[in-house]
């Protein structure tokens, strides 16, 4: 394992971090964290299991979190990732993925420049991301999900 590798997942994990603490001091939301790197670990013990593998392909392209409406009527489906620089073509290229195998799967960006929110569907179309904006000690969560 490089440096560089092990700094981008120390990034990557901090910004899940920031992403979940966000989420949950907004207060709508119930934050479930559903991606690989969550969910692994506990599957790995059982692959002997014959249908594990398949289930195990499936997961590892989940997205890292499900969101659920505190009226329990919506359920958003949201990868998280970071970025030096707002990279819209890779961000592109990550939503068609997630939409291959995802019904309306969001994603969420951060940068050193701020925060970036939007659906997937909305980001391959569009090729543009919202940034999300702070207004006192909350972020404006609830416009963009």
């Amino acid at each position: 394992m490089t440096i560089e590798f092990s700094r981008k997942l120390i990034k990557g994990r901090i910004v899940e971090v920031i992403f979940e603490q966000m989420i949950r001091e907004e207060g709508r939301y119930t934050v479930i964290p559903f991606g690989y790197e969550h969910t692994m670990p506990t599957l790995a013990q059982y692959r002997n299991i014959s249908e594990v593998p398949n289930v195990i392909d499936n997961i590892s392209d989940a997205p890292d979190f499900a969101l659920i409406s505190e009226d329990k009527t919506k359920l958003f489906l949201v990868e998280v990732k970071y970025q030096r620089t707002l990279d819209i073509e890779e961000l592109s290229t990550c939503g068609k993925k997630l939409l291959d195998r995802r019904e309306s799967p969001w994603v969420f960006v951060a940068t050193p420049n701020g925060f970036y929110c939007a659906p997937c569907s909305s980001v391959c179309r569009e090729n543009k991301i919202g940034e999300l904006s702070k207004t006192g000690l909350q972020w404006n969560v609830k416009q963009t999900i």
